[in-house]
């Protein structure tokens, strides 16, 4: 299978740029994926298709204020870093612009010197490893330094900072904000678990992956950066009931989906607490061992992201899809509007 083969037309127009007013008024398409019919609703429409006994599965992580704009030390030069991951203690992985200027040993300054970088390690695609230098507590300085790390296709100014941020943000530690999740509001997960369906949480962090295009033309020569996943009993428990009962599981999004996949394919189909990294690269030709449905955006051309949706719907059914909702003007990426894949 080629990139090629994931590629569709989008208007630049259809890129959302801000966040809708109301998080659940945004539109959703709903995509048979044995039929390949398409339906167009609400998103707050997404309870008619929930059924009792039903499990929906979240991901809690929270977004780091991970864009953080330095100075070189030694020559003033303006230098742009994005935190990836904490890879131990005050060490953190990191994507640098421009990465040429950091060698092993430079020191970046933010602030008036309240926090600094220095390069432990130099890799390839910009990738660097720092050690933070500070005085306090390190989520509180960045908080105080840092912004929002958005998407590179957002040119607006994002007003409150919340609005990238889901309402059940809880886990710190991403670098981007598991984007199918922002359509939920407070009242209709209410609602949901009013109805009788089990609310879930798992934890992704979301890293690298999102925003590294694929560069290779057989996709099978991709290759994934690592996330740091982790499951409870409780969760854990509630999903083996689910299948057991014979009910859907319905992962919220790409990031849930590829937790809740690599937990199933460590575990023989069965659900266990767990935590640990995962690289799980889903294309068309993947057998799915644990979710039955899915909540998510529509995705870059092109994208891993896309692959992944090609995989559980089929490419035709998803390219038809998404060239419809091209037709219909529907909102495209992390502020736009959502599908649901049934």
């Amino acid at each position: 299978m080629k990139t090629e083969d994931f590629d569709y037309k989008l208007p630049e127009e259809l890129i959302a740029q801000t966040p809708l007013k109301k998080r659940d008024s945004s539109r959703l398409l709903v995509l048979d994926k044995e039929t390949g019919e398409v339906e167009h609703k609400h998103f707050s429409d997404i309870i008619d298709y929930l059924e009792e006994g039903d499990t929906l599965v979240l991901n809690d992580t929270k977004v780091l204020p991970a864009r953080l704009i330095g100075v070189k030390e030694e020559t003033d030069a303006v230098i742009e870093v994005l935190l990836l991951k904490n890879l131990e203690n005050d060490t953190w992985e990191c994507l640098t612009k421009p990465a040429r200027r950091i060698k092993v040993g430079t020191i970046v300054s933010f602030g008036n010197g309240e926090l600094k970088m220095k390069c432990t390690g130099v890799y390839d695609e910009g990738i660097r490893h720092f050690e933070m230098i500070y005085d306090g507590i390190f989520y509180e300085i960045l908080d105080k330094l840092g912004t929002m790390p958005l998407p590179p296709y957002i040119h607006e100014k994002l007003d409150d900072q919340s609005r990238y941020q889901t309402v059940y943000a809880k886990e710190l530690g991403s670098a981007a904000a598991p984007t199918a999740g922002l359509h939920f509001t407070k009242e209709l997960l209410k609602r949901i678990e009013d109805k009788g369906i089990n609310i879930c949480y798992v934890t992704l962090h979301v890293g690298l992956g999102t925003f590294r295009p694929v560069s290779v033309d057989n996709i099978k020569e991709h290759e994934m950066h690592s996330e740091y996943y982790t499951m409870s009993k409780d969760v854990a428990d509630k999903l083996n009931e689910t299948k057991e009962n014979g009910k859907r599981i319905i992962a919220v999004g790409t990031t849930s989906t590829r937790t809740l996949e690599t937990i199933a394919t460590n575990n023989n189909g069965k659900f266990i607490e767990c935590s640990g990294w995962t690289k799980i690269f889903i294309y068309p030709g993947y057998e799915f061992k644990a979710i039955d449905c899915l909540i998510t955006n529509f995705h870059l051309p092109k994208s891993t992201l896309v692959m992944l949706v090609s995989a559980l719907a089929g490419r035709e059914n998803i390219l038809n899809a998404y060239n419809i909702a091209v037709q219909e003007k529907y909102r495209f990426f992390s502020f736009g509007d959502a599908m649901f894949i049934k």
